[in-house]
């Protein structure tokens, strides 16, 4: 037999693990230095830019 879900606790507790990700995110991010912000930006422009450039253009298929 399945169990019965209440839908409004069950969103209630989405929503709460949603912002609590979400705080977790905000605290890693304004627990760091100045530069070890734009050490991380730059470290992801970088990602972007080599997986953008690895990335086939539509005439290449």
């Amino acid at each position: 037999m399945a169990e019965i879900v209440n839908l409004r606790e069950f969103r209630k507790k989405k929503t709460r693990k949603r912002k609590a990700r979400q705080a977790a995110r905000n605290r890693a991010k304004s627990g760091r230095s100045k530069t070890e912000k734009l050490e991380a930006e730059s470290e992801n422009r970088r990602d972007a830019e080599a997986h953008d450039g690895k990335r086939l253009d539509e005439d290449e298929k």
